[in-house]
């Protein structure tokens, strides 16, 4: 898992990069919290999401946005970090030109990055997005929503109730084609204390699942 500095907008961007075992072995990129309320790569669920691509062969990348840890530049509401997000898949595409799918995953601030990224580039073919703060954002982008994904949330979420996940679910899930899984965590709130392991047991099986599909197909 080596350390990785690569150019972004406002100037070099922190990340850390797992090659993929094959040259056409598929792309993900992890987005981390809010910037300003403490998030970053190193998050735990960030960092459980990064091994769970890694280990099956994805070439992975998670990255501080601009501002954070050593990447340069000033916390930009989310433009400049969108920015970012595609400085990021246009780096990893350059190491891995030969890949054969692209994936997006953020938690929190980061899914919304994340789902914003999957609007602008066609090449995303699947999402998981934890903890999407579909009240404190604009999620109206999402029209119609291009990937089949994943949601997860906590139902004793403070930060972003349930019923603002649930109506952004409900928008998603009218477009044809595009399968939208939605798994809400019991007794979880926005942070997952205590509960990431189920988060990840969640996100493993959907990708594993959707890994199989692929394969079938």
């Amino acid at each position: 898992m080596p350390e990785v500095i690569f150019t972004g907008p406002s100037g070099r961007l922190e990340g850390r990069f797992q090659p993929a075992k094959q040259k056409n072995g598929p792309i993900a990129i992890i987005f981390h919290p809010h910037p300003q309320f403490g998030g970053t790569m190193n998050n735990q669920v960030v960092y459980q999401l990064f091994y769970m691509f890694a280990k099956r062969g994805f070439a992975v990348l998670r990255f501080n946005f601009r501002g954070v840890g050593r990447s340069q530049g000033e916390f930009d509401h989310g433009s400049g970090e969108l920015s970012d997000a595609a400085a990021a898949l246009d780096w990893v595409q350059s190491m891995h030109p030969d890949a054969r799918s692209c994936w997006v995953a953020g938690f929190s601030f980061g899914a919304w990055i994340g789902m914003q990224l999957l609007m602008r580039r066609p090449e995303i073919e699947g999402f998981i997005s934890i903890a999407p703060p579909a009240n404190l954002h604009d999620f109206t982008f999402l029209a119609p929503c291009p990937s089949s994904g994943l949601i997860v949330h906590g139902d004793q979420d403070k930060v972003v109730p349930a019923k603002d996940v649930q109506t952004l679910v409900d928008k998603l899930k009218t477009q044809k084609g595009i399968k939208i899984e939605q798994q809400t965590i019991r007794g979880a709130n926005h942070f997952f204390e205590n509960g990431v392991d189920q988060v990840m047991d969640i996100c493993s099986g959907y990708l594993d699942k959707r890994l199989a599909m692929e394969s079938a197909a």
